[in-house]
This record gives C-alpha cells, structure tokens and sequence, in this order.
C-alpha cells in the first residue's frame, strides 16, 4: 500500500511545479515610453505602450496644489512613484524614456533628471534616452523687437 502512496504524492509535486511554470510564463515583461515633459512651471510624466496607447499620465498639479512646488526635483520624484506603480501592475519592466523641455530652452526643467533617477530606483529597465525638445529653424519672430531686450 505506501508504494500506491509515493506516486500521488509525486503527481502531486509535478502539478506543483507546472502550475509555477504557467505563472512564470504568464508573467510577460512589456515595454513602454515614458514621455517627460518638463518646464520651470510645471512637470508632466506621460507612459504610453509602444502603440501610443496611454498606460498613466501624472502631473504636478496631481502631486501637490501648490503652483511654486509643481516643477520641484521632490514633486518629481512623487510623480515617478505614481507612475512606477501604475506601470508595475501592468507588468512593464523596461523603458524608452523622451524628456522634452519648453521649445527653444536648451535644457529641461528641475523635473527630469529626478524622474530618471526614482525610476531607476523602483527597478525599471532604462533601454534608452532620447531628448525630443524642438528646436525652431527660423519661424516666427521672437519677442523683444529689433534691438532685443535691454537689460
């Protein structure tokens, strides 16, 4: 009778183990864009799938109702957690990463740089950087008029 036993107990542990196989493969990595917008105003963390189908959108004015705190380096971080926890329970784990800046500044707000580093943090996958700030070529004619601004 124990030897009848023994192989129920051993079906038993191949079940166990094919259920954590099914898991594991259902556990699919994905990956996304981060899109961050930052100005000296204000910090805009946008997450869309490879698509352009939004996953989260987060904000400063989200974060904080103060209008002077909404482009702050700790607001930024804040943003990043809400974004990191929205992205982890759609099992994205690596992304592309767009920082954009107000045109024509030649670098981006306080925001980015604390965007990039708590996403690091909470365990993502960074494959890429790109800065997608534009850049006029020539257009429309800037203010201050024919002698500029005088200081």
């Amino acid at each position: 009778m124990p030897k009848k036993q023994e192989p129920k107990k051993e079906n038993s542990k191949e079940k166990a183990k094919e259920e954590k196989k099914q898991e594991k493969k259902q556990k699919k990595s994905y990956e996304a864009v981060l899109n961050i917008y930052t100005s000296f105003n204000n910090t805009i963390a946008h997450a869309t799938d490879m698509a352009g189908t939004t996953l989260a959108k987060v904000s400063g004015g989200m974060v904080t109702k103060h209008d002077r705190l909404k482009a702050n380096p700790t607001i930024a971080m804040f943003i990043a957690k809400r974004i990191a926890e929205r992205l982890k329970e759609l099992n994205v784990n690596s992304l592309y990463i767009r920082i954009r800046a107000k045109t024509r500044n030649p670098a981006p707000g306080p925001g980015a740089h604390a965007i990039i580093k708590s996403i690091t943090r909470e365990g993502f996958k960074i494959l890429n950087i790109l800065d997608t700030t534009r850049v006029p070529r020539g257009g429309p004619k800037k203010k201050g008029g024919r002698r500029g601004r005088r200081v």
